[in-house]
């Protein structure tokens, strides 16, 4: 069993999981150091670091931990503490492990292509979509970033929307931008933003209200203009501010 394959799939499944890990011991223990254990919210186990009542807190612990959203060192001491005759000493190392974000970045022009290079570092897995090929193909290849050429309007309901769902809307038409925003609106997502001059934005804004597409409320959660305000002015310092902003939300 690779416990770290199962951690890939998880997080593509969109599950929160937790890492157990055995990183150091003393005199005798039913593990020994390196021994890891994956807990489920389910409370289901994957591996193991001993059994007994040890692994029983250990998972109590991964469920708080996970709760917390922290790591944390935990000391077991077997014989005081879960009454095994062992009677060692166990540490072990805690890590929730959170879901893969997906971000879908909508324009492969300039911000675009700025944008997925500089969230290639963290923690997303990114999807650069146009119905411009050339303006992909300029894209370079970088780990965690897909390419997908398609019609706007065919690809949306081929995209899957969750709650670590994060969306930028940066194409060359404003009628495509309001197309792309009116989709997604109304699908589960932890961000939306959308590039465009004060005018568009009203505009757009008053376009939703009157067909009612959304309502006030949700317009409010839109991230318009994009991005936070560092007086940006090229593509890449943008892209910046856009990610500034994917980060405050993503870490907040």
């Amino acid at each position: 069993m690779n416990l770290f394959t199962e951690i890939l799939q998880l997080q593509k499944e969109g599950t929160v999981c937790a890492l157990c890990t055995i990183v150091y011991t003393k005199g005798s223990t039913p593990r020994k150091m390196g021994a890891k254990m994956l807990v489920k919210p389910n409370r289901e186990i994957i591996g193991t670091i001993g059994g007994g009542d040890l692994e029983k807190k250990v998972v109590e612990n991964a469920l708080h931990q996970i709760d917390l959203k922290e790591a944390k060192l935990f000391k077991h001491d077997l014989l005081h503490q879960h009454n095994m005759c062992c009677g060692g000493t166990v540490e072990i190392y805690i890590e929730p492990i959170f879901p893969m974000k997906k971000l879908y970045i909508f324009g492969a022009g300039h911000t675009g292509k700025a944008l997925a290079h500089f969230a290639n570092q963290l923690n997303f897995e990114i999807y650069v979509i146009d119905d411009r090929k050339d303006y992909l193909g300029e894209l370079p290849q970088l780990k965690n970033v897909n390419k997908l050429h398609a019609d706007y309007k065919k690809v949306l309901p081929t995209l899957p929307f969750d709650k670590n769902t994060y969306v930028v809307i940066l194409t060359y038409e404003h009628e495509i931008d309001r197309d792309i925003l009116s989709y997604c609106i109304n699908q589960p997502h932890a961000y939306i933003g959308m590039i465009g001059s004060q005018r568009k934005i009203e505009i757009t804004k008053k376009m939703f209200l009157n067909a009612s597409i959304c309502n006030q409320e949700k317009l409010d959660t839109i991230n318009m203009p994009i991005g936070i305000d560092i007086s940006a002015e090229s593509p890449e310092e943008i892209a910046i501010s856009i990610l500034a902003k994917l980060i405050e939300l993503k870490n907040g």
